[in-house]
């Protein structure tokens, strides 16, 4: 089982789709060995107390916290964002993980470089993985991105777009 460390913003969008048939969220721990910085586990909480699409998604993904590895990890004082994205990319190269999903699409660049030999995947591209390797169909997949994309206000989002192409192509 690959091992894949992700960051508190793709868990969120990953929450959005949790409980829907299918259930990315559940699908996504089936396939991969997820690790998540302890940091992540309380940025959780503190999205968990708004009453909108985010906090729900959030608390559902305490619901199942459990479900996931979580390890401290130390955080590189210079890294430039913030403590979530920072100890995700701290811990992606210090296990040596396949994965980082990463939904920071503003820093996506920082990240990429900021990583050794993990390579960095967004909610989206996760998405097209799945159909690609059999996980999810096209036409279960679609429905996912789009309620995703919706919530977190990715309309004109290069990576949905191409996302989009893939699962319609």
């Amino acid at each position: 089982m690959s091992l894949l460390v992700a960051d508190t913003s793709a868990l969120v969008s990953l929450g959005i789709g949790a409980g829907m048939a299918p259930d990315p969220l559940k699908i996504c721990l089936s396939r991969y060995e997820v690790v998540i910085p302890a940091v992540v586990t309380e940025e959780l909480k503190e999205i968990a107390v708004y009453d909108d699409v985010h906090g729900r998604s959030a608390t559902t993904l305490l619901d199942r916290v459990e479900r996931f590895e979580t390890r401290s990890v130390e955080l590189d004082a210079a890294f430039p964002l913030d403590a979530g994205e920072n100890a995700a990319v701290s811990l992606a190269n210090e296990l040596d993980a396949s994965l980082l999903l990463c939904d920071e699409f503003n820093q996506l660049g920082l990240i990429h470089a900021s990583l050794a030999d993990t390579r960095l995947v967004t909610t989206p591209t996760l998405l097209s993985v799945l159909v690609r390797t059999e996980q999810l169909s096209p036409a279960d997949a679609r429905p996912l991105l789009e309620q995703i994309s919706t919530a977190r206000s990715w309309e004109t989002n290069s990576y949905v777009q191409r996302a989009r192409s893939l699962l319609d192509g």
